[in-house]
């Protein structure tokens, strides 16, 4: 007869296992000596290995007992089916793993990799950071709004950018956000994004058509607040016929007043 270190010993296991496998019933209690020490036989030790090897091998202990009393073909189907399983989990820790790994750069908390890649492309034309930044957490929200529709927004927003005057507003805009009011490049800028505004109306692209007004207003207020200049390009633009940012409109010529709606972040 074996004691429960022994039986560890053979088992290749810890004594605080087999009291663990105890405890959840996975191996049965044995006689006692007269000492009150368990006392344990081969038919143990080979339980114990079983289990182990079971363990040892990803099968959840709480799937153990049914393999444990299983006949071979009940066995294997069970076996399949925990393998199936383990898979499946390998498949979401890796998919965890990339989240993790696109989050340690930065721009990817709670964007997806096609708004990412676009604001790289900004970046890349020189723009101030912080111009970026500001943009970045309008597209989080515009993503949070549309997430079916991104990829394709972003697509558009790529052509666009190929534009060379969308590449001058924004080689513009991106350092504007410190510019005075009164500064005379904020009529270079209303003028690069009056011929943007003249040709999206003309292929149709306004933007914004999923939107409701409250959440364009809001996104036009956000770039509003954010620069000094930004209530003087909209009072320009209005007084040339435009109206909105986030999504483009001619204002009719009774209506040619200023207005408190303010740029937003896609033009």
């Amino acid at each position: 007869m074996l004691t429960i270190s022994q039986l560890a010993s053979y088992a290749g296991v810890t004594v605080r296992a087999v009291r663990h496998y105890h405890q959840i019933g996975l191996l049965p209690e044995p006689a006692r000596d007269r000492s009150g020490y368990r006392t344990y036989d081969a038919a143990a030790v080979v339980r114990l290995i079983r289990i182990h090897t079971l363990a040892d091998s990803g099968v959840p202990l709480a799937r153990v007992q049914e393999l444990l009393d299983a006949g071979p073909d009940e066995f294997a189907a069970g076996v399949r089916a925990i393998d199936r399983e383990l898979r499946a989990e390998v498949r979401r820790l890796q998919a965890t793993r990339q989240r993790l790994t696109r989050l340690a750069a930065g721009d990817h908390l709670a964007l997806p990799p096609c708004v990412v890649d676009y604001l790289d492309r900004v970046r890349a034309l020189g723009v101030d950071e912080a111009y970026v930044e500001l943009e970045r957490d309008s597209w989080i929200m515009v993503a949070a709004q549309v997430p079916d529709q991104i990829d394709a927004i972003m697509a558009l927003k790529n052509v666009e950018l190929d534009d060379p005057d969308m590449v001058r507003f924004y080689q513009l805009i991106g350092g504007a956000l410190d510019w005075s009011p009164d500064d005379p490049r904020v009529v270079e800028v209303a003028d690069v994004l009056e011929r943007l505004m003249v040709r999206a109306v003309a292929e149709g692209n306004v933007g914004a058509d999923d939107f409701d007004d409250q959440f364009v207003d809001f996104l036009d207020s956000t770039m509003r607040t954010a620069a000094p200049a930004a209530q003087r390009l909209v009072e320009i633009l209005r007084e040339r016929g435009w109206g909105g940012w986030t999504r483009i409109e001619r204002v009719p010529a009774d209506r040619l007043t200023p207005s408190p709606a303010g740029p937003g972040p896609l033009p």
